[in-house]
Protein backbone atom coordinates (compact mmCIF):
# COMPACT_ATOMS: atom_id res chain seq x y z
CA UNK A 1 0.00 0.00 0.00
CA UNK A 2 1.06 3.64 -0.90
CA UNK A 3 -1.42 5.05 1.73
CA UNK A 4 -1.97 4.69 5.21
CA UNK A 5 -3.27 2.19 6.81
CA UNK A 6 -6.02 4.24 8.19
CA UNK A 7 -6.91 5.56 4.68
CA UNK A 8 -7.69 2.04 3.76
CA UNK A 9 -9.56 1.25 6.73
CA UNK A 10 -13.35 2.55 5.76
CA UNK A 11 -13.19 -0.13 2.43
CA UNK A 12 -11.93 -3.10 4.20
CA UNK A 13 -15.36 -2.65 6.76
CA UNK A 14 -17.53 -1.62 4.00
CA UNK A 15 -17.45 -5.01 2.15
CA UNK A 16 -20.19 -4.20 -0.21
CA UNK A 17 -20.98 -1.14 -3.12
CA UNK A 18 -22.81 -0.32 -5.96
CA UNK A 19 -20.77 -0.55 -9.38
CA UNK A 20 -22.62 1.66 -11.80
CA UNK A 21 -21.41 1.29 -15.84
CA UNK A 22 -23.16 3.92 -17.50
CA UNK A 23 -22.42 6.08 -20.56
CA UNK A 24 -23.01 6.62 -24.67
CA UNK A 25 -23.23 2.92 -25.10
CA UNK A 26 -26.66 2.98 -22.99
CA UNK A 27 -28.15 4.89 -26.01
CA UNK A 28 -27.79 1.77 -28.46
CA UNK A 29 -28.43 -1.17 -25.32
CA UNK A 30 -26.43 -3.57 -27.67
CA UNK A 31 -28.33 -3.31 -30.91
CA UNK A 32 -26.60 -1.22 -34.14
CA UNK A 33 -27.86 -1.06 -37.20
CA UNK A 34 -30.88 -3.35 -36.46
CA UNK A 35 -27.69 -6.23 -35.57
CA UNK A 36 -27.79 -7.74 -31.50
CA UNK A 37 -24.11 -7.11 -31.08
CA UNK A 38 -22.80 -9.86 -28.99
CA UNK A 39 -20.80 -9.53 -25.71
CA UNK A 40 -20.76 -6.85 -23.32
CA UNK A 41 -23.18 -3.97 -23.37
CA UNK A 42 -19.86 -0.93 -22.81
CA UNK A 43 -18.23 -2.60 -25.42
CA UNK A 44 -20.23 -2.27 -28.57
CA UNK A 45 -18.46 0.40 -30.17
CA UNK A 46 -14.92 -2.09 -30.07
CA UNK A 47 -17.48 -5.16 -31.04
CA UNK A 48 -19.34 -3.26 -33.66
CA UNK A 49 -16.74 -2.36 -35.16
CA UNK A 50 -18.29 1.68 -34.97
CA UNK A 51 -16.06 4.62 -36.33
CA UNK A 52 -15.30 7.30 -34.07
CA UNK A 53 -17.39 9.74 -36.55
CA UNK A 54 -20.35 7.37 -36.09
CA UNK A 55 -20.02 6.38 -32.43
CA UNK A 56 -19.50 10.42 -31.48
CA UNK A 57 -23.41 10.94 -33.49
CA UNK A 58 -24.97 8.99 -30.49
CA UNK A 59 -24.51 12.38 -28.33
CA UNK A 60 -27.43 14.18 -29.53
CA UNK A 61 -29.56 10.96 -28.80
CA UNK A 62 -28.27 10.67 -24.93
CA UNK A 63 -30.66 13.00 -22.69
CA UNK A 64 -30.85 11.05 -19.41
CA UNK A 65 -33.75 13.49 -17.98
CA UNK A 66 -35.00 10.69 -15.52
CA UNK A 67 -31.72 10.28 -13.88
CA UNK A 68 -32.09 10.92 -10.10
CA UNK A 69 -29.23 10.71 -8.46
CA UNK A 70 -30.83 10.86 -4.82
CA UNK A 71 -32.34 7.76 -6.10
CA UNK A 72 -29.65 5.95 -7.00
CA UNK A 73 -27.62 6.66 -3.95
CA UNK A 74 -30.83 5.94 -1.77
CA UNK A 75 -31.24 2.20 -3.39
CA UNK A 76 -27.72 1.21 -2.82
CA UNK A 77 -28.40 2.24 0.67
CA UNK A 78 -30.87 0.09 1.03
CA UNK A 79 -29.01 -2.67 -0.58
CA UNK A 80 -26.57 -2.33 2.30
CA UNK A 81 -23.81 -1.20 -0.03
CA UNK A 82 -21.31 1.18 1.34
CA UNK A 83 -19.33 2.62 -1.47
CA UNK A 84 -20.55 3.52 -4.85
CA UNK A 85 -17.92 3.48 -8.08
CA UNK A 86 -19.62 4.86 -11.34
CA UNK A 87 -17.67 4.94 -14.91
CA UNK A 88 -16.19 8.29 -15.46
CA UNK A 89 -14.76 7.52 -17.97
CA UNK A 90 -14.91 4.07 -19.94
CA UNK A 91 -12.55 2.55 -23.19
CA UNK A 92 -15.03 4.48 -25.38
CA UNK A 93 -13.44 7.44 -24.35
CA UNK A 94 -16.75 8.90 -23.16
CA UNK A 95 -16.28 11.63 -19.80
CA UNK A 96 -19.43 11.36 -17.80
CA UNK A 97 -18.58 14.62 -15.86
CA UNK A 98 -17.76 18.21 -16.85
CA UNK A 99 -14.58 18.45 -18.44
CA UNK A 100 -12.54 21.60 -19.36
CA UNK A 101 -9.44 19.68 -20.79
CA UNK A 102 -11.95 17.69 -22.93
CA UNK A 103 -14.63 18.59 -24.78
CA UNK A 104 -16.46 15.19 -25.39
CA UNK A 105 -18.05 14.60 -22.31
CA UNK A 106 -21.40 14.30 -20.98
CA UNK A 107 -22.05 18.35 -20.25
CA UNK A 108 -21.02 19.83 -23.34
CA UNK A 109 -21.63 17.19 -26.06
CA UNK A 110 -25.07 16.38 -24.91
CA UNK A 111 -28.71 17.67 -24.31
CA UNK A 112 -28.44 16.64 -21.20
CA UNK A 113 -26.22 19.29 -19.93
CA UNK A 114 -25.39 18.58 -16.39
CA UNK A 115 -22.71 16.82 -14.43
CA UNK A 116 -24.36 13.57 -13.31
CA UNK A 117 -21.29 12.90 -11.27
CA UNK A 118 -21.62 16.57 -8.96
CA UNK A 119 -24.92 15.42 -8.52
CA UNK A 120 -24.32 12.02 -7.31
CA UNK A 121 -21.47 13.05 -5.25
CA UNK A 122 -24.03 15.33 -3.38
CA UNK A 123 -26.13 12.38 -2.68
CA UNK A 124 -23.68 10.31 -1.48
CA UNK A 125 -22.42 12.75 1.01
CA UNK A 126 -26.00 13.39 1.68
CA UNK A 127 -26.30 9.55 2.62
CA UNK A 128 -23.38 8.84 4.18
CA UNK A 129 -21.22 6.50 1.47
CA UNK A 130 -18.48 7.21 -0.34
CA UNK A 131 -18.16 8.53 -3.78
CA UNK A 132 -15.80 7.02 -6.36
CA UNK A 133 -14.50 7.05 -9.79
CA UNK A 134 -14.21 3.94 -12.19
CA UNK A 135 -11.23 5.80 -15.48
CA UNK A 136 -10.06 3.90 -17.87
CA UNK A 137 -6.18 4.85 -17.68
CA UNK A 138 -4.69 3.02 -20.93
CA UNK A 139 -8.10 1.77 -23.51
CA UNK A 140 -9.18 4.55 -24.85
CA UNK A 141 -10.89 4.12 -28.18
CA UNK A 142 -11.29 7.83 -29.23
CA UNK A 143 -8.38 9.58 -27.62
CA UNK A 144 -4.94 9.62 -29.95
CA UNK A 145 -2.67 7.78 -28.14
CA UNK A 146 -4.76 5.85 -26.34
CA UNK A 147 -4.69 1.72 -26.62
CA UNK A 148 -7.02 0.65 -29.21
CA UNK A 149 -7.20 4.35 -31.00
CA UNK A 150 -9.31 4.22 -34.34
CA UNK A 151 -6.50 4.57 -37.38
CA UNK A 152 -7.98 5.64 -40.50
CA UNK A 153 -5.02 6.72 -42.02
CA UNK A 154 -3.80 3.32 -42.24
CA UNK A 155 -7.31 1.56 -42.81
CA UNK A 156 -6.58 -1.19 -40.06
CA UNK A 157 -9.03 0.08 -37.56
CA UNK A 158 -8.90 0.05 -33.47
CA UNK A 159 -9.63 -3.12 -33.17
CA UNK A 160 -6.75 -4.37 -34.89
CA UNK A 161 -3.90 -5.69 -33.12
CA UNK A 162 -1.51 -2.86 -34.33
CA UNK A 163 -3.75 -0.68 -32.50
CA UNK A 164 -3.15 -2.37 -29.08
CA UNK A 165 0.55 -1.58 -29.14
CA UNK A 166 0.93 2.35 -29.61
CA UNK A 167 4.01 4.20 -30.23
CA UNK A 168 5.83 4.79 -26.88
CA UNK A 169 5.74 8.37 -26.84
CA UNK A 170 1.92 8.49 -28.44
CA UNK A 171 0.70 6.69 -25.00
CA UNK A 172 2.97 8.56 -22.70
CA UNK A 173 1.76 12.01 -24.11
CA UNK A 174 -1.79 10.53 -23.87
CA UNK A 175 -1.25 9.82 -20.34
CA UNK A 176 -0.20 13.14 -19.61
CA UNK A 177 -2.55 15.34 -22.07
CA UNK A 178 -5.87 13.36 -21.69
CA UNK A 179 -5.85 11.17 -18.44
CA UNK A 180 -4.13 13.12 -15.66
CA UNK A 181 -6.14 16.05 -16.72
CA UNK A 182 -9.45 13.80 -16.46
CA UNK A 183 -7.80 12.93 -12.96
CA UNK A 184 -7.27 16.11 -11.70
CA UNK A 185 -11.21 17.16 -12.51
CA UNK A 186 -12.31 14.33 -11.08
CA UNK A 187 -10.10 14.34 -7.59
CA UNK A 188 -10.76 18.76 -7.64
CA UNK A 189 -14.56 19.54 -8.16
CA UNK A 190 -15.93 16.66 -6.51
CA UNK A 191 -14.76 16.83 -2.71
CA UNK A 192 -13.28 13.28 -0.96
CA UNK A 193 -13.14 10.49 -3.50
CA UNK A 194 -12.93 7.22 -1.73
CA UNK A 195 -11.52 5.56 -4.91
CA UNK A 196 -10.18 5.71 -8.00
CA UNK A 197 -11.31 2.17 -10.01
CA UNK A 198 -8.90 1.80 -12.91
CA UNK A 199 -9.36 -0.50 -15.48
CA UNK A 200 -7.53 -2.65 -18.12
CA UNK A 201 -3.84 -1.39 -17.81
CA UNK A 202 -2.96 -2.97 -21.36
CA UNK A 203 0.25 -1.24 -22.74
CA UNK A 204 1.12 0.63 -19.46
CA UNK A 205 4.35 0.38 -17.59
CA UNK A 206 5.37 -0.42 -14.42
CA UNK A 207 6.64 3.10 -13.84
CA UNK A 208 3.76 4.64 -15.83
CA UNK A 209 1.45 2.80 -13.09
CA UNK A 210 3.21 3.72 -10.34
CA UNK A 211 3.20 7.52 -11.60
CA UNK A 212 -0.49 7.35 -11.72
CA UNK A 213 -1.41 6.20 -8.06
CA UNK A 214 0.85 8.61 -6.73
CA UNK A 215 -0.23 11.48 -8.87
CA UNK A 216 -3.94 10.40 -7.31
CA UNK A 217 -2.27 10.57 -3.50
CA UNK A 218 -0.70 13.71 -4.68
CA UNK A 219 -3.87 14.97 -4.97
CA UNK A 220 -6.20 13.17 -2.33
CA UNK A 221 -3.65 11.78 0.06
CA UNK A 222 -6.68 9.14 1.58
CA UNK A 223 -8.13 8.34 -2.43
CA UNK A 224 -7.46 4.95 -2.86
CA UNK A 225 -5.86 3.26 -6.02
CA UNK A 226 -7.33 -0.01 -7.39
CA UNK A 227 -5.13 -2.86 -8.44
CA UNK A 228 -5.95 -2.55 -11.94
CA UNK A 229 -3.73 0.57 -12.54
CA UNK A 230 -1.49 -2.29 -13.37
CA UNK A 231 1.25 -4.27 -12.28
CA UNK A 232 -0.21 -4.85 -8.30
CA UNK A 233 0.96 -1.22 -7.76
CA UNK A 234 -2.32 -0.30 -6.25
CA UNK A 235 -3.91 0.31 -2.88
CA UNK A 236 -5.32 -2.90 -3.12
CA UNK A 237 -5.99 -6.02 -5.37
CA UNK A 238 -8.71 -6.89 -7.86
CA UNK A 239 -9.76 -10.18 -8.88
CA UNK A 240 -10.94 -10.64 -12.23
CA UNK A 241 -14.54 -10.04 -13.50
CA UNK A 242 -17.05 -12.64 -11.50
CA UNK A 243 -13.99 -14.07 -10.06
CA UNK A 244 -14.53 -15.99 -6.49
CA UNK A 245 -11.31 -17.26 -5.27
CA UNK A 246 -11.07 -20.81 -4.21
CA UNK A 247 -10.39 -19.85 0.38
CA UNK A 248 -9.68 -16.98 1.97
CA UNK A 249 -7.19 -14.64 0.49
CA UNK A 250 -4.12 -12.88 1.87
CA UNK A 251 -4.45 -9.14 1.64
CA UNK A 252 -7.32 -6.93 0.19
CA UNK A 253 -9.32 -7.53 -2.57
CA UNK A 254 -12.28 -6.77 -4.27
CA UNK A 255 -14.45 -8.75 -6.88
CA UNK A 256 -16.27 -6.94 -9.64
CA UNK A 257 -19.58 -8.66 -10.43
CA UNK A 258 -22.82 -8.76 -12.28
CA UNK A 259 -26.29 -9.06 -11.92
CA UNK A 260 -26.81 -10.44 -15.50
CA UNK A 261 -24.45 -11.10 -18.34
CA UNK A 262 -23.46 -7.44 -18.97
CA UNK A 263 -22.05 -4.41 -17.75
CA UNK A 264 -23.23 -1.25 -20.01
CA UNK A 265 -26.88 -1.33 -20.33
CA UNK A 266 -28.52 -4.45 -22.83
CA UNK A 267 -31.92 -4.09 -23.58
CA UNK A 268 -32.45 -7.77 -24.54
CA UNK A 269 -30.16 -9.45 -21.65
CA UNK A 270 -33.06 -10.46 -19.00
CA UNK A 271 -30.68 -12.99 -17.51
CA UNK A 272 -31.04 -12.21 -14.23
CA UNK A 273 -29.16 -13.76 -11.62
CA UNK A 274 -31.60 -14.57 -8.35
CA UNK A 275 -31.76 -12.77 -5.15
CA UNK A 276 -30.62 -16.12 -3.04
CA UNK A 277 -27.55 -16.52 -5.47
CA UNK A 278 -26.37 -12.82 -5.04
CA UNK A 279 -26.84 -13.41 -1.40
CA UNK A 280 -24.67 -16.53 -1.55
CA UNK A 281 -22.19 -14.70 -3.32
CA UNK A 282 -21.85 -11.85 -1.12
CA UNK A 283 -21.65 -14.25 1.77
CA UNK A 284 -19.35 -16.22 -0.22
CA UNK A 285 -16.42 -13.61 -1.32
CA UNK A 286 -17.17 -11.96 2.61
CA UNK A 287 -15.92 -15.39 4.16
CA UNK A 288 -12.95 -14.92 1.90
CA UNK A 289 -12.24 -11.82 2.57
CA UNK A 290 -13.13 -10.22 -0.19
CA UNK A 291 -15.12 -6.93 -0.71
CA UNK A 292 -17.99 -7.54 -3.70
CA UNK A 293 -18.84 -4.67 -5.84
CA UNK A 294 -21.70 -5.34 -7.27
CA UNK A 295 -23.06 -3.36 -11.28
CA UNK A 296 -25.99 -2.19 -12.45
CA UNK A 297 -26.25 -0.72 -16.10
CA UNK A 298 -28.28 2.04 -16.10
CA UNK A 299 -30.51 3.12 -19.20
CA UNK A 300 -29.93 5.69 -21.54
CA UNK A 301 -32.61 7.61 -19.74
CA UNK A 302 -31.43 7.53 -16.43
CA UNK A 303 -32.91 4.40 -15.18
CA UNK A 304 -31.88 1.69 -13.47
CA UNK A 305 -33.69 -1.79 -14.83
CA UNK A 306 -36.78 -2.43 -12.85
CA UNK A 307 -35.26 -6.01 -12.56
CA UNK A 308 -31.84 -4.94 -10.25
CA UNK A 309 -33.68 -2.50 -8.21
CA UNK A 310 -35.97 -5.55 -7.22
CA UNK A 311 -32.86 -7.57 -6.64
CA UNK A 312 -30.78 -4.63 -4.93
CA UNK A 313 -34.12 -4.23 -2.43
CA UNK A 314 -34.26 -8.16 -1.92
CA UNK A 315 -30.20 -8.19 -0.85
CA UNK A 316 -31.37 -5.13 1.33
CA UNK A 317 -34.33 -6.81 3.05
CA UNK A 318 -31.33 -9.61 4.34
CA UNK A 319 -29.01 -7.37 5.29
CA UNK A 320 -31.26 -5.22 7.37
CA UNK A 321 -31.41 -7.90 9.63
CA UNK A 322 -27.90 -10.18 9.08
CA UNK A 323 -25.99 -6.85 7.48
CA UNK A 324 -23.50 -7.26 10.95
CA UNK A 325 -22.03 -10.99 9.95
CA UNK A 326 -20.81 -8.79 6.34
CA UNK A 327 -20.15 -5.03 7.50
CA UNK A 328 -16.71 -4.72 9.52
CA UNK A 329 -15.94 -8.41 9.17
CA UNK A 330 -13.16 -10.37 8.75
CA UNK A 331 -12.22 -13.40 6.84
CA UNK A 332 -12.99 -17.27 8.26
CA UNK A 333 -10.28 -18.30 10.37
CA UNK A 334 -10.60 -21.64 8.47
CA UNK A 335 -8.96 -21.48 5.37
CA UNK A 336 -11.13 -23.87 3.07
CA UNK A 337 -14.57 -24.37 2.70
CA UNK A 338 -17.60 -26.11 4.30
CA UNK A 339 -20.28 -27.74 2.63
CA UNK A 340 -22.89 -26.27 4.79
CA UNK A 341 -22.40 -22.54 4.45
CA UNK A 342 -19.78 -20.22 5.22
CA UNK A 343 -18.19 -18.21 8.16
CA UNK A 344 -17.31 -14.84 9.01
CA UNK A 345 -15.60 -13.48 12.16
CA UNK A 346 -14.92 -10.28 14.69
CA UNK A 347 -13.56 -10.09 17.41
CA UNK A 348 -14.39 -13.00 19.84
CA UNK A 349 -17.18 -13.57 17.51
CA UNK A 350 -18.00 -16.32 14.79
CA UNK A 351 -21.06 -15.35 12.12
CA UNK A 352 -22.06 -18.86 10.58
CA UNK A 353 -23.74 -18.42 7.23
CA UNK A 354 -25.71 -21.07 6.71
CA UNK A 355 -26.68 -21.29 3.17
CA UNK A 356 -27.88 -24.86 3.16
CA UNK A 357 -29.76 -26.16 5.96
CA UNK A 358 -28.32 -29.91 7.21
CA UNK A 359 -31.00 -32.53 6.88
CA UNK A 360 -29.95 -33.82 10.25
CA UNK A 361 -30.18 -30.54 11.65
CA UNK A 362 -26.68 -30.46 13.05
CA UNK A 363 -23.37 -28.70 12.19
CA UNK A 364 -19.83 -29.61 13.53
CA UNK A 365 -17.15 -27.62 13.50
CA UNK A 366 -13.15 -29.06 13.52
CA UNK A 367 -10.79 -27.93 15.20
CA UNK A 368 -12.38 -24.73 17.04
CA UNK A 369 -10.34 -24.61 20.32
CA UNK A 370 -12.17 -21.43 21.48
CA UNK A 371 -14.71 -22.03 24.07
CA UNK A 372 -18.38 -20.58 22.93
CA UNK A 373 -20.00 -18.51 25.41
CA UNK A 374 -23.55 -17.93 23.37
CA UNK A 375 -25.22 -18.85 20.15
CA UNK A 376 -27.88 -16.97 19.00
CA UNK A 377 -29.58 -16.39 15.29
CA UNK A 378 -29.62 -13.09 14.05
CA UNK A 379 -33.08 -13.57 12.58
CA UNK A 380 -34.68 -14.94 15.43
CA UNK A 381 -32.38 -14.48 19.07
CA UNK A 382 -35.24 -16.48 20.55
CA UNK A 383 -34.91 -19.80 18.82
CA UNK A 384 -33.00 -22.88 20.57
CA UNK A 385 -29.51 -23.73 19.86
CA UNK A 386 -27.63 -26.56 21.44
CA UNK A 387 -23.78 -26.03 21.61
CA UNK A 388 -21.28 -28.93 22.66
CA UNK A 389 -17.70 -28.49 22.89
CA UNK A 390 -15.39 -31.80 23.20
CA UNK A 391 -11.70 -32.36 22.99
CA UNK A 392 -10.71 -36.04 22.83
CA UNK A 393 -7.41 -37.21 21.49
CA UNK A 394 -6.18 -33.70 20.87
CA UNK A 395 -9.33 -33.19 18.25
CA UNK A 396 -11.23 -30.00 18.99
CA UNK A 397 -14.61 -29.62 17.54
CA UNK A 398 -18.14 -27.71 18.41
CA UNK A 399 -21.30 -29.81 17.43
CA UNK A 400 -24.35 -27.79 17.33
CA UNK A 401 -27.91 -28.37 17.16
CA UNK A 402 -30.01 -26.70 15.26
CA UNK A 403 -33.74 -25.77 15.71
CA UNK A 404 -36.21 -27.25 13.41
CA UNK A 405 -36.38 -24.74 10.71
CA UNK A 406 -34.23 -22.08 9.32
CA UNK A 407 -34.87 -18.66 10.89
CA UNK A 408 -35.28 -16.34 8.45
CA UNK A 409 -34.77 -15.92 4.28
CA UNK A 410 -31.82 -17.45 2.37
CA UNK A 411 -28.84 -17.51 4.65
CA UNK A 412 -29.51 -17.57 8.11
CA UNK A 413 -26.74 -16.42 10.38
CA UNK A 414 -25.75 -17.73 13.59
CA UNK A 415 -23.75 -15.72 16.13
CA UNK A 416 -21.21 -17.53 17.87
CA UNK A 417 -20.05 -14.98 20.71
CA UNK A 418 -16.71 -17.21 22.42
CA UNK A 419 -14.86 -16.05 25.57
CA UNK A 420 -11.61 -14.72 24.05
CA UNK A 421 -10.04 -14.21 20.58
CA UNK A 422 -10.92 -16.58 18.02
CA UNK A 423 -8.60 -19.95 17.72
CA UNK A 424 -8.74 -22.32 15.20
CA UNK A 425 -6.53 -25.47 14.09
CA UNK A 426 -5.93 -23.82 10.55
CA UNK A 427 -4.56 -27.44 8.91
CA UNK A 428 -6.83 -29.52 6.58
CA UNK A 429 -9.27 -31.70 8.54
CA UNK A 430 -11.73 -33.90 8.37
CA UNK A 431 -15.04 -32.86 8.05
CA UNK A 432 -18.05 -34.47 10.08
CA UNK A 433 -19.55 -35.92 6.86
CA UNK A 434 -16.16 -37.62 6.94
CA UNK A 435 -15.01 -35.30 3.64
CA UNK A 436 -11.46 -33.89 3.44
CA UNK A 437 -11.04 -30.73 1.37
CA UNK A 438 -7.39 -30.24 -0.02
CA UNK A 439 -7.43 -26.98 -1.35
CA UNK A 440 -4.72 -26.26 -4.19
CA UNK A 441 -3.36 -22.68 -2.29
CA UNK A 442 -2.92 -24.84 1.01
CA UNK A 443 -0.42 -26.98 -0.69
CA UNK A 444 3.31 -27.19 -0.37
CA UNK A 445 4.14 -26.24 -4.11
CA UNK A 446 7.44 -27.53 -5.42
CA UNK A 447 9.07 -26.51 -9.09
CA UNK A 448 7.58 -23.84 -10.79
CA UNK A 449 4.32 -23.87 -10.58
CA UNK A 450 2.41 -21.10 -8.19
CA UNK A 451 -0.93 -20.70 -6.75
CA UNK A 452 -2.29 -17.26 -8.33
CA UNK A 453 -4.50 -14.97 -6.62
CA UNK A 454 -7.72 -16.98 -7.20
CA UNK A 455 -6.31 -20.04 -5.27
CA UNK A 456 -5.79 -21.81 -8.35
CA UNK A 457 -2.51 -23.58 -9.70
CA UNK A 458 -1.10 -21.39 -12.04
CA UNK A 459 2.22 -22.06 -14.11
CA UNK A 460 2.10 -25.45 -13.98
CA UNK A 461 3.52 -27.16 -16.66
CA UNK A 462 6.16 -29.55 -15.87
CA UNK A 463 5.86 -33.07 -14.83
CA UNK A 464 8.97 -31.74 -12.30
CA UNK A 465 5.78 -29.83 -10.28
CA UNK A 466 3.96 -31.11 -7.74
CA UNK A 467 1.27 -30.10 -5.00
CA UNK A 468 1.55 -31.58 -0.92
CA UNK A 469 -1.17 -31.75 1.68
CA UNK A 470 -0.55 -33.28 5.18
CA UNK A 471 -3.83 -33.03 6.54
CA UNK A 472 -5.84 -35.29 9.85
CA UNK A 473 -8.42 -37.85 9.84
CA UNK A 474 -10.79 -38.93 12.74
CA UNK A 475 -11.92 -41.47 11.46
CA UNK A 476 -10.08 -43.21 7.92
CA UNK A 477 -12.13 -45.49 6.06
CA UNK A 478 -12.60 -45.89 2.22
CA UNK A 479 -12.41 -42.34 -0.21
CA UNK A 480 -13.18 -41.46 -3.28
CA UNK A 481 -10.62 -38.84 -5.20
CA UNK A 482 -12.26 -35.96 -6.65
CA UNK A 483 -9.95 -33.63 -8.85
CA UNK A 484 -11.68 -30.12 -9.40
CA UNK A 485 -9.96 -27.88 -12.06
CA UNK A 486 -10.92 -25.07 -13.66
CA UNK A 487 -11.31 -23.62 -17.58
CA UNK A 488 -8.35 -21.12 -18.26
CA UNK A 489 -10.18 -18.24 -17.80
CA UNK A 490 -13.58 -16.32 -17.40
CA UNK A 491 -16.30 -17.86 -20.22
CA UNK A 492 -13.21 -20.12 -21.26
CA UNK A 493 -14.51 -23.56 -22.02
CA UNK A 494 -13.60 -26.39 -19.84
CA UNK A 495 -10.73 -28.10 -21.57
CA UNK A 496 -9.45 -32.10 -19.82
CA UNK A 497 -6.81 -34.40 -20.90
CA UNK A 498 -3.73 -33.42 -18.64
CA UNK A 499 -2.75 -36.85 -17.46
CA UNK A 500 -2.07 -36.56 -12.98
CA UNK A 501 -0.81 -38.92 -10.62
CA UNK A 502 -2.19 -38.93 -7.41
CA UNK A 503 -0.48 -40.30 -4.04
CA UNK A 504 -1.72 -41.14 -0.67
CA UNK A 505 -1.33 -44.25 1.54
CA UNK A 506 0.53 -46.19 -0.33
CA UNK A 507 -1.46 -45.87 -3.45
CA UNK A 508 -0.84 -44.33 -6.70
CA UNK A 509 -3.63 -43.42 -9.46
CA UNK A 510 -2.75 -42.26 -12.52
CA UNK A 511 -5.16 -40.82 -14.74
CA UNK A 512 -6.14 -38.59 -17.41
CA UNK A 513 -8.54 -35.84 -16.56
CA UNK A 514 -11.71 -36.11 -18.14
CA UNK A 515 -15.10 -34.12 -16.90
CA UNK A 516 -17.45 -36.33 -14.79
CA UNK A 517 -19.73 -34.29 -13.80
CA UNK A 518 -19.61 -29.98 -13.59
CA UNK A 519 -18.71 -28.01 -10.16
CA UNK A 520 -21.41 -26.91 -8.56
CA UNK A 521 -19.49 -24.37 -6.45
CA UNK A 522 -20.33 -20.45 -7.48
CA UNK A 523 -17.05 -20.21 -8.48
CA UNK A 524 -17.99 -21.55 -11.82
CA UNK A 525 -20.92 -19.75 -12.90
CA UNK A 526 -18.57 -17.55 -14.97
CA UNK A 527 -15.21 -19.23 -14.43
CA UNK A 528 -16.23 -23.01 -15.48
CA UNK A 529 -14.58 -26.38 -13.30
CA UNK A 530 -15.24 -30.00 -13.78
CA UNK A 531 -15.08 -32.48 -11.05
CA UNK A 532 -12.61 -35.65 -12.75
CA UNK A 533 -12.85 -38.57 -10.76
CA UNK A 534 -9.29 -40.21 -9.88
CA UNK A 535 -10.54 -43.24 -8.24
CA UNK A 536 -10.79 -44.68 -4.76
CA UNK A 537 -7.91 -45.21 -1.62
CA UNK A 538 -8.18 -47.13 1.24
CA UNK A 539 -6.83 -44.95 4.67
CA UNK A 540 -7.80 -47.43 7.60
CA UNK A 541 -6.43 -45.12 10.18
CA UNK A 542 -6.86 -42.19 11.75
CA UNK A 543 -4.44 -39.36 12.15
CA UNK A 544 -2.12 -37.72 9.92
CA UNK A 545 -1.71 -38.42 6.22
CA UNK A 546 0.26 -37.11 3.33
CA UNK A 547 -1.13 -36.69 -0.20
CA UNK A 548 0.73 -35.50 -3.46
CA UNK A 549 -0.04 -34.58 -6.97
CA UNK A 550 1.61 -33.87 -10.27
CA UNK A 551 1.30 -33.95 -13.72
CA UNK A 552 2.87 -36.22 -16.03
CA UNK A 553 1.64 -35.27 -19.66
CA UNK A 554 -0.21 -32.01 -20.60
CA UNK A 555 -2.99 -31.43 -22.98
CA UNK A 556 -1.72 -29.19 -25.59
CA UNK A 557 -2.86 -25.64 -25.66
CA UNK A 558 -4.18 -25.73 -21.95
CA UNK A 559 -3.08 -25.27 -18.74
CA UNK A 560 -3.49 -27.04 -15.75
CA UNK A 561 -5.71 -25.27 -13.48
CA UNK A 562 -6.37 -26.94 -9.40
CA UNK A 563 -8.64 -26.07 -7.13
CA UNK A 564 -8.74 -28.70 -4.85
CA UNK A 565 -8.93 -32.25 -4.58
CA UNK A 566 -11.42 -33.80 -2.80
CA UNK A 567 -11.46 -36.94 -0.88
CA UNK A 568 -15.01 -38.07 -0.59
CA UNK A 569 -15.96 -40.88 2.17
CA UNK A 570 -17.72 -44.31 0.12
CA UNK A 571 -20.14 -46.04 2.56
Amino acid sequence: MATGNNAIQWWREARFGLFIHWGLYAVPAGTWQDKQIPSLGEWIMYNGKIPIAEYEKLTPQFNPVKFDADFWVRLAKAAGMKYLVITAKHHDGFCMFRSASNPYNIVDATPFGRDPMAELAAACRKHGLRMCFYYSQAQDWHAPGGAGHWEESNGKGWYSPAAYSRPAADFAAYLENVVKPNLHELLTQYGDIGLIWFDTPVIITREQSEDLRDYVHSIQPNCLVSGRVGHDVGDYGSMGDNQIPVGRVKGDWETPATLNDTWGFKSYDHNWKSADKLIYLLVDLASKGVNYLLNVGPTAEGLIPEPSIDLLREIGRWMDVNGEAIHGSAASPYPYEFDWGRITRKDGVLYLLITRWPEDGKITLPGLRSRVVTGQFLADPAAKVGVVQRNADGWNELAITLPAHAPGKYVSVLKLTLDGAVDVDEAPLQQADGSVLLPAHMAAVSGAATVDRGGMTAGWRSPEDALAWTFRLKQGGRFRVEFISASAGHGAAWKGGHEVAFTLGGTRLVATLAKDRDSDSPRAQHHPEAVSILGEVNLPAAGSHQATVQALAFAPDSQLRLAEIRLVPIA
